[in-house]
């Protein structure tokens, strides 16, 4: 999400930042563009108004005008202003009542409701250590009650039996009394969608609503129907006082309007985002990481948080154990591939970088992606044990016996080989590089192309990331991201990136 917009935006603040000094002309050309970047991504009218005043109010004033870095100082105050608009911070859900505590999923036919309350009802159960149980009331869509009970199995969750010949209303009140007995701490209830916003379905959603009186009543938008979302969540709050907004379907969209408009307009939070189709993929929404992402200054916490819910303390240790001692075979290497794509392959790690959003292009040109991921795992699993562990094995048949094995070439095979090589090499001087630049280098070897690594110019923002790092419970965040497959990230002071 945001991809088109921070594209845009990087290309505006880029000219700032290299100008010595502004004029209110300099700032009221550079709105201009933001204003037609904010419109591209599909961002309310009404919002952009408010927020190009907003922006320009504090930005011509003399505090940034005579400051020493007026670029930066803009920029600065975007991201505030970017932070308020999307919500200041994280809205936690209101779960924390006698149980059972009722959560409404309402919204469109075909905004992903279904799938998300799998969801939901996943994170509830891992995140919030809570019991839930799942209850479908939709009983016009075929299969979708279906749909909810596998979902409910493949996140190992209660779900209410079905009946035939029963109303939603029905549903709801079997529901509530079916939670209570089995000593469910949140139930989920999942509404029937329409295609269009009708008399009948709001009216049967505002029942059920007074029915079950529901803690969070949580609208699921596609973001990537941009306004269309933004004005479904305005008639929704109308009549069922929506609580919260899921935005489904992010991965999909790469203009980011629905989000930036949702807050400003509905006066409802972003809760949660749709990352991905897979059961796992719904993350809590926090302002203040969007706003860097679109910004292109990285969501670093994030992914901290994401590689330690994600590589297991013992792995990570076993992994450090071995690195410090400089070995590193191609188990190791396949290791490495498994971390990443745990965290969403190169372009999800790669997405929360700081000042990545500048190398999308060269990534691109030097092969650097989930692709080329996918073909060395496959070399590597066409490997015997033995030669996994000692790729001095590797001679001219069984180089050949490998490519065929993984349909790949023999100089495929040969790159890797190069490559691990590389690696062992660098893993031995990790302590002394440091940083991104074994990040860097250890990124080269998995997605990239060994004759023509990735140029130089990779983001120095090195004391903001640690910064953030430090901020993390106990500290431990940085010495766990060192330990994941990641190296460089051991929390030591690293050099700038020449």
């Amino acid at each position: 999400m945001f991809e088109n917009l921070t594209n845009k935006l990087s290309s505006v603040f880029n000219v700032l930042k290299k100008r010595g000094a502004l004029t209110e002309k300099d700032v009221d050309e550079a709105l201009k563009d933001v204003r037609v970047a904010l419109l591209e991504a599909d961002v309310s009218l009404e919002v952009v108004k408010s927020f190009i005043v907003k922006v320009r109010e504090r930005a011509v004033g003399q505090e940034v005008l005579k400051s020493v870095t007026p670029g930066q100082q803009v920029v600065k105050i975007v991201n505030d202003v970017l932070i308020d608009a999307l919500g200041t911070a994280n809205a936690p859900l209101e779960i924390n009542h006698s149980p059972p505590v009722v959560i409404l999923l309402v919204g469109l036919q075909g905004s992903g409701k279904t799938t998300t309350a799998g969801k939901l009802a996943l994170y509830l159960k891992n995140k919030e250590k809570k019991k839930v149980m799942l209850a479908s009331l939709d009983i016009y869509r075929p299969a979708a009650r279906e749909q909810l009970r596998l979902l409910g199995e493949q996140a190992e969750v209660l779900v209410l039996p079905d009946s035939d010949g029963e109303s939603p209303e029905s549903i709801t009140k079997r529901a509530l009394a079916s939670s209570k007995v089995q000593g469910v701490d949140v139930l989920i209830l999942d509404t029937a969608g329409r295609t269009t916003l009708d008399n009948i379905m709001m009216t049967e959603a505002k029942n059920i609503f007074k029915l079950s009186n529901p803690s969070e009543t949580l609208l699921v938008a596609d973001s990537m129907t941009g306004q269309d979302a933004v004005n479904t969540a305005k008639a929704f709050s109308e009549i069922v006082n929506i609580t919260g907004v899921i935005l489904s379907r992010t991965d999909g969209d790469a203009r980011g309007g629905a989000a930036l408009s949702m807050r400003a307009i509905t006066g409802k939070p972003i809760k949660f985002i749709g990352v991905s189709e897979k059961l796992d993929g719904l993350e809590t929404f926090h302002p203040e990481r969007a706003a860097g992402r679109i910004l292109d200054m990285g969501d670093v916490v994030s992914l901290v948080e994401k590689a330690q819910e994600t590589i297991a303390e013992e792995e990570a240790e076993e992994m450090m154990k071995r690195l410090s001692q400089g070995s590193f075979d191609m188990n190791d290497m396949l290791k490495q591939i498994g971390q990443l794509k745990k965290l969403g392959g190169l372009s999800g790690v790669m997405s929360m970088l700081p000042g990545i959003g500048k190398l999308q292009k060269q990534m691109e040109a030097h092969n650097f992606d989930d692709k080329v991921i996918a073909k060395q795992e496959a070399i590597i699993y066409s490997m015997t044990k033995k030669e996994r562990s000692n790729v001095g094995l590797l001679n001219a048949s069984r180089r050949k016996r490998i490519a065929s094995g993984s349909g790949s070439t023999v100089h495929e095979v040969n790159r890797l080989v190069k490559q691990q090589q590389d690696m062992a090499r660098m893993m031995k001087k990790v302590g002394k590089v440091g940083g991104i630049g074994a990040l860097k280098n250890m990124f080269s070897g998995l997605g990239g192309n060994s004759e023509s690594n990735l140029p130089n110019g990779m983001p120095a923002s090195i004391e903001e990331m640690q910064k953030m790092m430090g901020k993390l419970p106990g500290g431990g965040g940085a010495n766990k991201f060192s330990g994941m497959g990641l190296p460089g990230f051991s929390g030591k002071p690293s050099k700038r990136i020449k």
